[in-house]
């Protein structure tokens, strides 16, 4: 395999489910540093971790910018402009450099390209069709120009190829990768699962408007109402703005939910052994690794079709149930089908995903990275 002698990652920063990516790729080319807006954006709650990766924390200036999505939710995200961007890849002088994102940081990148005509730019782009609706004219523009001028593009997922597609006029080969994470201490647990333990209802992530866990614990009322017997039992592992409000909701309406808090990333494990199926009702994923996470783990997933993770992982009926969390007739029916499963089906469905996830591994998704890289470097002449 042909490999590069320097390259050059750049991102915000690495959250602890991306360590095994960022080592699988360096084993796999000469040099591999990775620059980094910020060590971690401060709603993260993970603890900074970079193994014996080669890591520049760059100079940056971090804004807080609401998005606006065409669904109806609002949240705070982070825009960081990383300004010494040129000074370290002319300190690094890489043959590749590999751009997270389409914004500032990547332009910069491309300006480096331009000047150093030898060196080859691969646009990493994570973004999907639905959470890129309505995103405005000018940022438009900008995505526009950097497509047109990359040597490559690798894509998450099938949606973001096809938003790439979009723009037109593309010179560069799009690369397509899925989403990944560390599966070994998950594909360690065991699959078998008390009957209580099969139907206990999983969320893990942020507790925002985003994840769309106001219209979970809405649907939770609605089945309440209709089957007030049943043993219903939700665990929620994570924290956000809406945690408070959530906890007195679910006193007021006697919900049967467990607030488990911030929970270590090395701890999560634990807590995917002990549940039967992960509900994940997002508004707008770029992809939902914690659908990997539960998976590998034997979870069935309750999943919105608004993440490309469900979408490119779950099929219906096998590896769980897709919905759209917006439409609480959907929301309803899928949540009657979960609870209403044969014990023998989920054990068939909890063999079926991780079957379905053991191939999705951060070493494949560094091979997409390397298959990338070489084309690049053997196929593409220089261009002014």
């Amino acid at each position: 395999m042909f490999t590069a002698s320097r390259v050059a990652f750049l991102t915000n920063f690495i959250p602890p489910y991306r360590v095994a990516l960022y080592r699988s790729l360096a084993a796999r080319v000469g040099q591999l540093r990775v620059l980094l807006s910020t060590p971690m954006e401060a709603n993260r709650q993970w603890d900074v971790a970079w193994a014996d990766l080669d890591v520049v924390v760059q100079q940056a200036w971090t804004f807080a910018n609401v998005w606006k999505h065409p669904q109806g939710f609002r949240e705070v995200q982070y825009v960081h402009f990383p300004y010494d961007t040129l000074f370290q890849l002319y300190r690094y002088r890489p043959d590749v450099i590999i751009s997270g994102e389409l914004g500032l940081r990547s332009l910069q990148a491309l300006l480096y390209r331009k000047a150093q005509p030898q060196t080859r730019l691969v646009l990493w782009v994570e973004m999907s069709e639905h959470t890129e609706r309505q995103r405005g004219r000018l940022r438009y523009v900008l995505r526009q120009l950097l497509l047109r001028h990359a040597d490559a593009v690798v894509a998450v997922g099938t949606s973001a190829a096809r938003y790439v597609a979009r723009f037109g006029g593309l010179s560069a080969r799009v690369f397509v990768m899925l989403g990944t994470v560390d599966m070994q201490p998950l594909l360690s647990l065991p699959l078998e699962r008390t009957p209580q333990q099969s139907y206990r209802l999983l969320y893990v992530g942020r507790l925002t408007e985003r994840k769309g866990i106001e219209l979970l614990f809405d649907a939770l009322e609605r089945f309440r109402a209709k089957c007030p017997d049943y043993p219903l039992e939700l665990w929620l592992a994570g924290t956000g703005p809406l945690e408070q409000q959530l906890q007195q909701r679910a006193m007021l309406r006697a919900l049967p939910i467990r607030f488990l808090g911030n929970v270590p990333y090395a701890l999560l494990p634990q807590v995917y052994g002990q549940a039967g199926i992960l509900v994940f009702p997002t508004l707008g994923d770029v992809w939902g690794l914690v659908v990997n996470e539960a998976m590998a783990a034997g979870l069935p997933v309750l999943g919105s079709v608004y993440s490309q993770a469900v979408t490119e992982l779950v099929d219906d009926g096998v590896h769980g149930w897709t919905f759209r969390p917006d439409h609480p007739d959907e929301f309803d029916t899928a949540l009657a089908q979960v609870l209403s499963t044969p014990l023998e089906l989920l054990e068939q469905m909890r063999r079926a995903v991780r079957e379905r996830i053991r191939p999705v591994t951060p070493e494949a998704t560094a091979a997409v990275f390397v298959e990338a890289i070489t084309y690049v470097l053997q196929t593409h002449s220089a261009r002014p």
